[in-house]
């Protein structure tokens, strides 16, 4: 019978002790509650890189007058402008997205505006989506994108997204890429695609800046 008891007692408290679980587990605070707790992380390592120009090719997109107005995003223009010229001068293939009805003529920076065949009206955050894109690259043979632009969260963390999909290195150069005045947007999608995202992503995503980028 005593048996018996401490069995019963020894059910009883694991029950409870269930309960109480369940209980802590369903009023678990949520990111909102938790917000003013999360830490940055440490920065990711940027690392250098050596391109071959024959199969690459160097994206920039949407930097028209209107959507470069920000100063954070005028200072990525002499960035990109280094990346091109050492782009074009290695023979790499060098493409445009413009949105809108934009033309070349309301690039950011009329010295390294897009030439008849390197630029496309191209909406939205994936600059593959409805777009020949693909095609393009694959025709040229490219191996390797770099990706440039604003924003980082949009442009960035989409195009570069949809290139590590479909098989393509990917260089993000972050000196190239902005995102208005929100810093957070800026760190959230450097660790998005170098540490949290997808690991299809961030295998083939390599984080840099343009000085650190070499044909």
């Amino acid at each position: 019978m005593l048996n018996m008891r401490i069995l019963s007692r020894g059910a009883i408290a694991g029950v409870l002790a269930l309960l109480a679980a369940l209980t802590v587990s369903s009023s678990a605070a949520d990111i909102l509650d938790d917000w003013a707790n999360v830490k940055a992380p440490p920065p990711p390592e940027l690392k250098a890189v050596t391109l071959e120009g024959s199969t690459t090719a160097l994206l920039i997109m949407d930097l028209g007058k209107t959507a470069c107005s920000k100063p954070r995003c005028q200072a990525t223009i002499p960035n990109v402008k280094r990346l091109h010229d050492a782009a074009e001068a290695a023979g790499a293939m060098v493409w445009y997205a413009l949105t809108g009805q934009a033309t070349p003529e309301d690039f950011i920076d009329p010295s390294f505006k897009p030439r008849d065949g390197e630029w496309e009206i191209r909406p939205g955050p994936d600059k593959f989506l409805n777009s020949d894109l693909d095609e393009k690259l694959k025709a040229r043979g490219v191996k390797t994108v770099i990706v440039c632009g604003v924003s980082f969260q949009g442009v960035g963390v989409g195009t570069a997204t949809e290139a590590a999909e479909r098989g393509y290195k990917v260089i993000v150069p972050i000196d190239c890429l902005s995102s208005g005045d929100d810093l957070y947007a800026e760190q959230y999608s450097a660790w998005h695609l170098s540490k949290s995202g997808p690991g299809s992503v961030t295998r083939a995503v390599t984080l840099t800046r343009s000085t650190m980028v070499k044909f």
